[in-house]
C-alpha cells in the first residue's frame, strides 16, 4: 500500500457565514446534535493538546463530558501528564473530527479546574468500576505489570464493598474556556470551508472565513 495515494474527496455539504450561528457555542451545539443523530462512534471523543513548561506539546484523546456557555468539560487524574502540564501552562486546544460528516471543530483557550462540588457531582454518576479505577491508577506513572494494578482494584473493591466511594483528591474536572473556535467542512478538491470565531477584548464573537 502506498500511503501517499490514500485520498478521499469530500462533497457532503457546504458551510458559509450566513448559515452559522452568531455564537460559536450555539454552532457547536448544532453540529454536535447532528453528530449524535448520525449515531457516530464515540461522538464526544476529542483530541486534547497541552504543553509542558518548556513548550513541548503532547496530545491524547479524552471524552467531552459537558459543554455550555462557559466552555468544554472533561475529567482526569490531576497527577497525569496532562494534569501536570496544565498546572504549568493552563492553556490547551481541542479537536473534534467526525469523519462520516466530513467535519472538524478546533477549539482553543484557557483551562481551569472545576470546583470539588462539580467534580463530585459527576464522579457519583460514574460506574462503580470507573470510580474504583480512579483510586487504583496513578495515571501516567510507571507500572511494573498489569497484575499490580489488578491487585489494587481487588483490594479497593473489597474495601468499599457496601460503602460509598469517595472522590479522590487527585481526580476531577477541567473546563476549557474558549476564545477561538474553527468549524471545518470538507469540500471537493481540498477546497474546504473554514469558518473561525475569535473572542474580542469586548467579549464579542467575530467570525470570518479562512482559506482552505
Amino acid at each position: 500500500m502506498n500511503i501517499s495515494e490514500l485520498r478521499r474527496d469530500y462533497a457532503r455539504e457546504a458551510l458559509d457565514e450566513a448559515s452559522t450561528a452568531a455564537n460559536p457555542l450555539e454552532q457547536f451545539a448544532r453540529w454536535f446534535d447532528e453528530a449524535q443523530k448520525a449515531d457516530l462512534l464515540e461522538v464526544n471523543a476529542m483530541t486534547l493538546a497541552t504543553a509542558n513548561a518548556d513548550g513541548r506539546p503532547s496530545a491524547r484523546i479524552v471524552l467531552l463530558k459537558g459543554v455550555d456557555s462557559r466552555g468544554f468539560v472533561f475529567f482526569t487524574d490531576y497527577r497525569s501528564r496532562k494534569g501536570q502540564e496544565l498546572d504549568s501552562r493552563p492553556q490547551g486546544a481541542l479537536v473534534f473530527f467526525w469523519a462520516d460528516l466530513e467535519r472538524q471543530v478546533r477549539v482553543g483557550g484557557n483551562i481551569e479546574r472545576l470546583t470539588s462540588d462539580e467534580s463530585w457531582a459527576y464522579f457519583q454518576t460514574r460506574p462503580e468500576g470507573s470510580r474504583i479505577g480512579a483510586w487504583a491508577s496513578h495515571q501516567s506513572s510507571p507500572l511494573p505489570d498489569r497484575a499490580e494494578l489488578e491487585a489494587r482494584v481487588l483490594a479497593l473493591t473489597a474495601q468499599h464493598e457496601n460503602a460509598d466511594i469517595p472522590l479522590p483528591p487527585h481526580w476531577g474536572g477541567y473546563r476549557l474556556i474558549p476564545d477561538e473556535l474553527e468549524f471545518w467542512q470538507g469540500r471537493p478538491s481540498r477546497l474546504h470551508d473554514r469558518i473561525v470565531y475569535h473572542l474580542t477584548t469586548s467579549r464579542e464573537w467575530r467570525r470570518s472565513r479562512l482559506s482552505p
